[in-house]
């Protein structure tokens, strides 16, 4: 059942360490977009005191997250649930931070405003929103890499693409995030780090 992304493997280390100075020390985090499951197996074992939830809408992804956890023995990965994003609310509570690791770029703008505003709800004061992905901003000039991946996601699937950083941050002000702190990544990504005010 365990899929593996190639990817995953380059920024696996560099993501742990930006969530190591942002996430709280103990509580639930909540991850979109699990895809293989490799991120959170990872980010679980070396955060024993955090309990993890992660969430796809694909049942061959929530087969893979499941078979992860299992074969790597982690007793604080919950089973994979069938969340989609863009419903803006959820099933689940008491969560303390929010992971979406390449999700906004291959989803419909549906799907972010539905993440964002979904977060503002069910966070704490001092709740933290983790994005990670490439993105356009204002003043910087997008990567030739960037701008390729960017024209092939809309030839693939018009609602998709690389999003203006300003667009996001002005709709995480809207609902109740401080300005993020953004950290730069390999291979041109951005983390993106809102806190719940």
């Amino acid at each position: 059942m365990k899929r593996e992304a190639p990817a995953v493997a380059r920024n696996r280390d560099p993501i742990l360490d930006v969530l190591r100075r942002h996430l709280p020390q103990t509580g639930l985090v909540l991850e979109f977009a699990s895809g293989t499951g490799e991120h959170v197996v990872h980010f679980a074992a070396a955060l024993p005191a955090l309990s993890f939830q992660p969430s796809d809408p694909n049942d061959s992804a929530r087969a893979s997250i499941d078979d992860w956890a299992k074969t790597r023995g982690l007793a604080n990965v919950r089973p994979a649930l069938a969340l989609d994003a863009s419903a803006g609310k959820w099933p689940v509570e008491g969560v303390s931070a929010i992971l979406c690791i390449n999700m906004i770029h291959i989803s419909p703008w549906a799907a972010t405003v539905g993440l964002i505003e979904g977060a503002g709800g069910a966070l704490p004061p001092g709740g933290v929103l983790y994005l990670y992905g490439p993105y356009h901003r204002a003043g910087i000039d997008t990567a030739p890499s960037n701008q390729a991946f960017d024209a092939d996601l809309r030839s693939r699937n018009a609602d998709w693409g690389l999003r203006p950083l300003e667009e996001v941050e002005v709709l995480a002000n809207r609902h109740g995030f401080t300005a993020p702190a953004i950290v730069e990544m390999p291979a041109n990504n951005l983390s993106v780090v809102f806190r719940k005010a």
